[in-house]
């Protein structure tokens, strides 16, 4: 019981937490305003990681370099595959009554690409950085410098994007965009030029993500899929399309499957993940911080 209460077991509960809080907040981004179920989403997390260890280990940079790096060429990847696949598709009605059945099938395509693709650069052989990664102790808390400075970007960078939706023009837009498309329209609002944006930025937030994990975790072709079950389970306790719900909805998914584990064992992981979910699911299914619709 006084392991329960640790703060270690805290720690570890926010670090998991928050990193699921940021691969699910580009996955939901996506999804609320442009309706394409992403289920390539962990292999884009994937990519930052290869993209970090990229410039890390072969390129000798820092993580500092390497973070923002990895962020940015996954955004612009985003930004070309948003505009060779999903522009026209997103751009005539007929297609639009279909766009998350079709979505699904070209993400999955997508996912298999990707996954063969990089084994064929990398290797499907797991690999680290290089890097000396001293240990901090503070309090009853013991944890690598690069886990803790994951933790700390994670949450500045979900808090950042929480205020950026509250406050600022962009922002708005998105959530106007979310709630109902044609009227978004009505009032002036770019679909295209925002549909754009929103899917790099969620390339963008995912790829950082991935770069994180890469600075404290083994990476391979396919690490991407645990990624993707986490988000989208975040999604739905959070709401669809409710993005400062997938940040809180986050947190708590890393608290359940942190301090469950603890109690019980690994092996418990998925049983109550998934436990959690169902019970959302039947409850409330519009999520837990979904509200209800008028």
């Amino acid at each position: 019981m006084s392991s329960l209460l640790s703060g270690q077991l805290l720690f570890a509960a926010l670090a998991t937490g928050g990193l699921y809080a940021l691969v699910a907040f580009g996955l939901n981004l996506i999804y609320g305003t442009l309706r394409l179920l992403n289920v390539a989403h962990g292999e884009i997390v994937m990519l930052g990681a290869y993209a970090a260890y990229w410039a890390m280990t072969m390129m000798g940079g820092a993580p500092l370099f390497a973070l923002p790096l990895a962020a940015l060429l996954l955004g612009a990847f985003g930004f070309a595959l948003y505009g060779g696949l999903f522009r026209l598709a997103l751009s005539r009605p007929a297609l639009m009554k279909r766009i998350e059945g079709n979505s699904l099938l070209l993400f999955f395509g997508v996912s298999i690409i990707l996954q063969n693709a990089v084994s064929l650069v990398f290797s499907a052989s797991p690999r680290a950085n290089k890097a000396d990664d001293a240990l901090i102790a503070f309090a009853d808390i013991q944890t690598s410098q690069s886990r803790l400075m994951a933790v700390a970007i994670t949450f500045l960078v979900c808090l950042s994007l929480a205020i950026a939706l509250k406050t600022s023009w962009a922002g708005r837009a998105v959530r106007a965009m979310i709630q109902n498309r044609d009227a978004a329209a009505i009032v002036g609002i770019p679909l295209d030029r925002l549909q754009a944006w929103s899917f790099a930025i969620g390339f963008a937030v995912a790829g950082l993500a991935g770069a994180l994990v890469s600075l404290f975790e083994q990476i391979s072709p396919f690490m991407g899929f645990p990624y993707t079950v986490a988000a989208f389970v975040v999604i739905i306790l959070g709401g669809l399309g409710n993005l400062a719900g997938s940040l809180a909805a986050g947190l708590l998914l890393g608290v359940v499957e942190t301090f469950g584990v603890a109690a019980t064992s690994a092996n418990w992981r998925s049983i109550l993940v998934w436990g959690i979910f169902i019970l959302v699911m039947l409850l409330k299914p519009q999520g837990l911080f979904g509200g209800s619709r008028r």
